[in-house]
């Protein structure tokens, strides 16, 4: 193993380092690859200074030219997408393949957000006044990224948020830090200095982001107990918000689904890279005439998948990304086992170092299970059996999270009744996870507050003006 790699800040368009600095593991090794600075509050007062320095003359750039820098980040992206690549699956676990797909997504997200139409503005007019509603910039907005998507997550910000004229301070998670730190490396010499900083630093630099008095907008991907802090902290200078949160998602599987072509689609959309993003399925409701031919196509599916290092060949799921998460797994892991509930496949753990689990499915535990009623975050996923649909829309909705959900037939009408009552941002029939630009996404109950993507998501990241001109006489 070689030295680890030192990494640098992105501040007003300049390498920053830091005086003291944050180990980066590999979640397969557990060995340190790469050292980060550990951001000081006085480095995020210059970060934020260097933003406020340059959101005038973002904001006053030509709407265009805003959409061609935007989309000169995903051509970066693209041209780097190998070297980022590698620097993600091993800072963050995933197979290489996926990385190189989260950069592919990262560009794409660039090209069409740089491209969404923005709302117009609206006048009108009396014999007696001119009146202009106008849609201006927030400011310099905070971006808090988490560490299952790094990359993707921290462009859901970043594009829009530059597209409408703000100027950005974005800290990746101390986790994965790496493929971010890079990326502000590589656009020093396409965005004008402090239009966008890269900052590192442990989790407590969180908080004072979010109450910072020179940060407008705090745009924050991760947990619902996290939001509730970014929220309350934001409170103080009544920041505006965009909180991207947990959830809890139902799949529904009616009586007339074919279970031959939905289980690996099923499958993948719950144990996609690791299990470890907030869109998952994390609750398998299947009805009871074809709960058995279901569980026995995942528990086939379970087995067959190739769980290992990321960068080794053949891996199609990688480690949990880091230890805090994994302890958090085994102990849901031995809490199903110590109630008794059967497991289909999995709930045995590998020896030897890195964080893998097992691809695990839980056999029918009962509503009130922890591995039911918590968010696991992570390849553990119950089988729900259920009888008919007034039954599984109450079971689906008796969440406090509210953020996607899925139903599966044959019967289209049958399963868009259902899906329609789900108490859900995001629901989808007969497909998962189709998420694009244009399509806004947002979270009910605990699952977040406010929009992410398409016109509405750009909303986010503008205030309202409204312009009132006496007409001379």
């Amino acid at each position: 193993m070689g030295n680890p790699i030192e990494f640098s800040m992105t501040i007003d368009g300049k390498a920053v380092f830091g005086a003291t600095r944050l180990d980066v593991l590999d979640p397969a090794t557990e060995n340190i690859v790469a050292r980060v600075p550990d951001a000081t509050p006085q480095q995020l007062d210059e970060a934020v200074a260097s933003a406020r320095r340059a959101a005038p003359a973002w904001a006053g750039l030509p709407l265009e030219a805003r959409r061609k820098l935007v989309a000169r980040v995903g051509e970066v992206i693209m041209s780097n997408q190998e070297a980022l690549a590698q620097l993600l699956t091993q800072e963050q676990g995933k197979p290489l393949a996926a990385a190189r797909q989260e950069l592919m997504a990262a560009a794409y997200w660039c090209t069409e957000t740089a491209g969404l139409d923005l709302p117009a503005d609206v006048s009108s007019e009396t014999p007696e006044e001119l009146v202009r509603v106008l849609r201006v910039p927030v400011g310099v907005v905070g971006g808090i990224v988490p560490w299952n998507f790094p990359l993707v997550l921290a462009i859901w910000k970043v594009a829009p948020a530059l597209v409408t004229g703000n100027t950005m301070v974005l800290k990746p998670s101390p986790y994965t830090p790496l493929t971010t730190l890079k990326l502000g490396e590589l656009l020093r010499d396409v965005l004008p200095p402090g239009v966008l900083n890269v900052i590192s630093g442990s989790d407590a630099l969180g908080p004072l982001m979010s109450g910072h008095p020179g940060i407008d907008k705090i745009s924050f991907t991760g947990s619902t107990q996290t939001g509730r802090a970014v929220m309350a902290s934001a409170a103080g200078n009544l920041k505006r918000l965009t909180l991207e949160l947990g959830g809890n998602d139902a799949a529904i599987v009616m009586p007339d689904a074919d279970i031959d072509a939905i289980a690996p689609i099923i499958f993948w959309g719950a144990f996609t890279n690791s299990a470890q993003y907030c869109l998952a399925i994390k609750r398998l409701y299947i009805h009871e005439d074809v709960y058995d031919r279901m569980a026995q196509a995942l528990a086939r599916l379970a087995r067959e998948t190739k769980v290992g290092p990321g960068n080794a060949e053949g891996v199609e799921l990688g480690p949990v990304q880091n230890r805090r998460q994994f302890e958090r797994l085994k102990n849901l892991l031995e809490d199903t086992r110590s109630q008794g509930y059967r497991m289909l496949a999995g709930g045995a753990l590998p020896e030897g170092k890195g964080y893998f689990f097992p691809v695990t499915l839980v056999d029918n535990p009962p509503d009130t299970a922890r591995v039911v009623r918590e968010e696991p975050f992570g390849p553990i996923l119950p089988l729900l059996k259920f009888r008919n649909e007034e039954e599984v829309i109450a079971r689906a909705n008796d969440s406090e999270y509210g953020l996607g959900g899925s139903v599966w037939g044959a019967d289209q009408a049958a399963a868009t009744r259902v899906a329609l009552r789900l108490n859900t941002g995001t629901v989808w029939v007969n497909q998962i996870h189709t998420l694009k630009p244009g399509k806004p996404m947002a979270g009910h109950k605990q699952s977040g507050v406010g929009i992410e993507n398409g016109a509405e998501g750009l909303l986010e990241y503008t205030v309202l003006r409204t312009v009132s001109s006496k007409r001379p006489h």
